[in-house]
This record gives structure tokens, sequence and C-alpha cells, in this order.
């Protein structure tokens, strides 16, 4: 999970946007954010080594019902708002790269009645997707980048560190509302048996995904130099200069299909660990209402905000890394300060 979904949540717009940001050194914009977010995954993991109760469990114990039930309640808000934009983003993509002549609307609904059913499936159908999309990650995303690796140019990238520490730390702040993965790994505490070496297994699946991540923004780098900026949807991109393509035809497509059933998963864990806390919050047992409720919400907001995705996309680079650092950050290394104690049983 930590490793194709931590690379497939990262292959649309996080690299044309950071590329703006930072230019030439946006390896090293990215290379801050996950420093950060591996050594948080990591206390995370290791938290889970030191006590059996979930997040929920050790919030009552500590706090009382009620505060646990308004924390994990505005953590039910913070992974529908984490969800927005790459949602939205999916929107655009499959709308631009495979049905261009279909109205949006028609070619948004099928990924409607996805999120509406998968954000209503339990922890152990997140387990048992994520094992599915590892194999379709791997292959496809290697499919991809056999045909883009001819076209690319590393020097693009040279000199390393010479677009200015603002950039560079600027880039990282705008681009932090990405990085939500120590905020999932909090949600799945208490939830798995944690064995031996667990923590380092974790934490090494996450820094894995993260140089993949950053293999991939310099190989689109790479390609498209100073017009990367320009350049909508990276993933979709990064192959359409393979030789064979003018003779066989975009048989790339084949793997960005397969990728984008891996990025759909990784938009409705989101949803589905949202829904998880809205019923801890409400103390209920209705996830197929609320899944439909949230998706619904959240359908309704991107319509309405239909042509303003740029606008949409500035304001969360702007204000979301607050939330994040919050939620994703603070807050998850915070827990060790919570009570804890495994069950003698």
């Amino acid at each position: 999970m930590l490793i194709a979904y931590t690379v497939a949540a990262r292959l649309l717009q996080y690299p044309t946007l950071l590329s703006e940001y930072s230019g030439r050194d946006l390896i090293l914009s990215a290379l801050i954010d996950f420093a950060v977010q591996t050594v948080v995954i990591w206390a995370v993991a290791y938290l889970c080594s030191r006590t059996d109760k979930t997040f929920f469990g050790l919030l009552e114990g500590a706090l009382g019902r009620v505060a646990a039930r308004i924390i994990i309640g505005l953590f039910g808000a913070f992974f529908i708002l984490a969800s927005f934009v790459p949602l939205y983003e999916q929107k655009l993509y499959v709308h631009a790269t495979f049905y261009d002549t279909v109205p949006s609307l028609y070619v948004f609904l099928p990924i409607i009645f996805f999120t509406i059913y998968a954000g209503a499936k339990s922890f152990t159908n997140i387990g048992r997707s994520a094992d599915i999309c590892a194999v379709i990650f791997a292959l496809s995303f290697i499919f991809i980048l056999a045909m883009s690796l001819s076209e690319v140019d590393f020097t693009n990238l040279l000199p390393i560190a010479k677009t200015g520490a603002g950039a560079i730390f600027g880039g990282a702040l705008k681009s932090a509302y990405r990085f939500v993965e120590p905020a999932y790994l909090l949600m799945f505490m208490g939830r798995f048996e944690y064995k031996k070496g667990d923590a380092a297994k974790i934490t090494l699946s996450y820094a894995f995904g993260a140089l993949i991540v950053m293999a991939f923004l310099a190989i689109f780098y790479g390609i498209y130099a100073d017009i990367a900026p320009s350049r909508q949807f990276a993933i979709s991109k990064t192959s359409l200069y393979f030789s064979a393509i003018d003779m066989i035809g975009r048989v790339d497509l084949i793997a960005l299909y397969a990728l984008e059933i891996v990025m759909l998963f990784a938009i409705v864990l989101n949803l589905q660990l949202a829904v998880n806390c809205i019923e801890e919050c409400l103390n209920i047992r209705g996830a197929e209402w609320l899944s439909l409720a949230v998706t619904a919400a959240l359908t309704a907001t991107i319509l309405i905000f239909n042509n303003h995705f740029n606008n949409i996309s500035n304001f969360f680079a702007d204000w979301m890394w607050i939330v994040t650092v919050v939620f994703a950050t603070l807050l998850p290394l915070c827990a060790h300060a919570l009570p804890r104690r495994k069950n003698e049983n």
C-alpha cells in the first residue's frame, strides 16, 4: 500500500505543479516532504508496536469519549478534504486522456459510482485491494518507464540547487498537502497484528515509494525541462515520444488504463477512512449511506467549481498545507504522548 498508493497519488498534477514551483530542483522539494513524512511514518509504526489499541481507543482512554469523537470527526473531515483535489484531477484526467469527445459529466459518473461502492468497504477490503493494486502498479508503471527512458536528458536537472532556497522550500510547502500517509497509518493502528520488524518494513516501504516518485520526477523533467509546467497529467505525457508509437499506436494507453485502477483506489482510501471516522464520531453504523453522502458532497462541490481547477489548486497550495501539517505530522507525533498499554491477554 505504501509503495503503490504513495506513487499513484502523485502521477498526475504533482510533477507539473512542482516543476512550476521549484523548477529543475523539484526533486529537492519532494525530498524535503518525503524526509519529514518518513520520520513521522516511522514514529507511528513504532507506536503500533507499543499498543494494540486503535487511535480512537487511545484518545478515549486519555481524553474521554466526547473529546475522542470530536477529534476523530475532524480527521474524517481532513480525509474528505484530502480526497477533493485528487478526485477533481481524476475527472479532468480521464476526460482529457481517454474520452475527450464524451461530455465530462458522463465520464465522471463511473468514478462517482465506484467511490460510493468502494468507500463503504471495510479495512479488510483496503488490504486486499492494495495487494491486487501493487501487482497492477508494478507491471504498468515499469512498462511506462521503459517507454520513457530513451527520451530522458538528465542534464536538464543541472545545475542542482541553483533555483534558490525560496523556490525549493516554497515548492515543498505548497505541495505538502499531498503528503497524508502518516494519517493513514494512524487510522490502521490496532487493526493489524504487529510483528517484530514491522516498523522497519513499513518505513522502508514508504521510503521506497518516495524514491520511485523522485525518479519519476527526474524522468518527467528530464524529458520536458523548462516546459514541464505546461505538461498536464504527467504520467500520460512521459511515454508520448516512444519511437514505436508511430508504428503500433498508443500502446501506452493500456498501461495508463491499468494505472487508473490504482489511482482510483488510492483516492478511495481517503473516503473509506473518512467514512470510518464519521462512524466513530457519530457512533453509528451505516457505511453505505455515509459513503453516498460524502461522495455526493464532493461531487456537488466539484461540479460547482467545474471550471475553476486552477483556483482550487492554488487555494490548496496556499492554505491546505497548514491543515495537513496538523493532521498528518503533528498529531501523529503527539499520539506518542497518549497513555497506552497492551492488553495482557
